[in-house]
């Protein structure tokens, strides 16, 4: 529901397809692989060797079905940010190899050993903490976002000089989508404590804590900028606390979780804006919401946490230094990788659906598919002769495209005139 009110409507079905299919590719890549590698006996830290194609017989089924959830929100980050110009058949293939590689290894580094088979991970050992994903499963997924927008490159026009925004067509279903995002956070953090016990309250009221310090703060700052409340901005700021919070929720008291929430949340619209400058087409803001504030709030874990949680009786500075270990790998790994094997797979199948088809819409181009509302790109003239005689529910639509035309006509005829009277002098 985010990320279908985040892109305009000619595109929103094949969203919505790509989320569902996120989890049926990568669920059963996971279960065929991906468990294995990352849960499986490990002896060296890097990877496991067994339980691929997971069997109920080999114990930790409710286990399996949680972390399967995990890897397959992992790759629907990657899918925000390519939105509106990736191929289906293409973006499948990403999703798997989230599923088969990038997540479970990264998985097995920090969470290996957890169910007391072989060696711990390597970064466990150093003593990383990551409580439920904020770099494992979100850093990830950002950071692989990033590396895939680079090779499929922005959207046609996103960064035209006439008009260098495209703006999401339905914000209260992003909205709603965001609330969701915010409930079923409670048993992503809260979950992770594997046992319902007495941190769970604690674990989700920190959630909830930065997760509205996050929204308020960016609230108030595009508040202030803009003279307006930016809802994008608020969503997005509301997400970035609760990826930040993510690493930490289980050691944090309440005051120290609203201050993680604020500094991803600045973190998050930092990087925002850094998309920006670098035309760089992420179009829900995967890579700051995800890769950025989950980074900050995996370093904060050493600024804010309980330092009797932290291992081998660390300080503060000892523990920022193996969580910027934990955070520089990880993020080489998920970006210069995954950069590496992109670019090869773009060659090999291009990720992008053609110019026609991107026009279009991928909703017509990839489902042959529209919604109830008509999908004026690639079908309808711009400035071409108004339309009559369309169905007959949408008779007030077409009467109000006539309209815009009119309108359009008027402004072009009169900037025209101005420009022949500015030659003239």
């Amino acid at each position: 529901m985010l990320e279908a009110g985040l892109v305009r409507q000619k595109n929103t079905i094949n969203v919505a397809f790509k989320n569902i299919m996120d989890f049926i590719v990568a669920g059963l890549v996971y279960w065929a692989v991906g468990f294995g590698l990352m849960y499986g006996l490990g002896e060296n830290g890097f990877y496991g060797t067994t339980m691929f194609l997971k069997a109920h017989d080999d114990g930790a089924t409710a286990f399996f079905l949680y972390q399967m959830v995990f890897c397959s929100a992992a790759a629907t980050i990657v899918g925000g940010a390519l939105a509106e110009r990736t191929r289906l058949s293409a973006y499948l293939a990403i999703s798997a190899l989230v599923a088969a590689v990038f997540y479970p290894i990264i998985g097995h580094w920090v969470w290996g050993g957890v169910l007391n088979i072989g060696a711990q991970g390597w970064l466990a050992e150093l003593g990383f903490i990551d409580f439920a994903g904020a770099t494992v499963v979100h850093g990830t997924g950002g950071w692989l976002a990033l590396a895939a927008v680079l090779v499929v490159g922005p959207r046609i026009g996103r960064f035209d000089k006439t008009d260098s925004t495209m703006h999401g067509t339905n914000f209260p279903v992003a909205t709603v989508g965001v609330l969701l995002l915010w409930f079923g956070w409670f048993g992503f953090n809260g979950g992770s404590a594997l046992e319902f016990n007495e941190q769970v309250p604690i674990i989700i009221v920190n959630t909830s804590l930065s997760a509205a310090a996050g929204g308020f703060t960016l609230l108030s700052w595009a508040w202030i900028r803009e003279n307006k409340p930016n809802i994008a901005v608020s969503l997005n700021g509301t997400i970035a606390g609760l990826v930040g919070v993510t690493a930490g929720a289980h050691i944090y008291e309440t005051n120290e979780a609203f201050l993680v929430g604020a500094i991803c949340a600045i973190a998050c619209n930092v990087a925002t804006r850094l998309l920006e400058q670098w035309k760089i087409d992420d179009v829900i803001g995967a890579w700051p919401a995800h890769a950025i504030a989950g980074a900050a709030g995996t370093l904060l874990v050493a600024v804010f946490g309980d330092v009797s949680a932290f291992a081998d009786g660390n300080s503060r500075a000892e523990q920022f230094a193996i969580q910027a270990t934990g955070v520089i790998v990880i993020a080489a790994w998920a970006f210069g990788v995954g950069y590496a094997v992109l670019f090869v797979l773009n060659k090999v199948m291009p990720l992008r659906v053609s110019e026609a088809d991107e026009i279009i819409g991928l909703n017509i181009s990839e489902h042959d598919a529209t919604t109830d509302l008509i999908e004026f790109d690639g079908n309808l003239p711009l400035f071409g002769p108004g339309i009559d005689d369309i169905e007959a529910h949408s008779d007030d639509t077409a009467g109000n495209y006539n309209r815009v035309l009119d309108r359009v006509r008027r402004e072009i005829e009169a900037r025209d005139q101005s420009a022949q009277q500015q030659e003239k002098l």
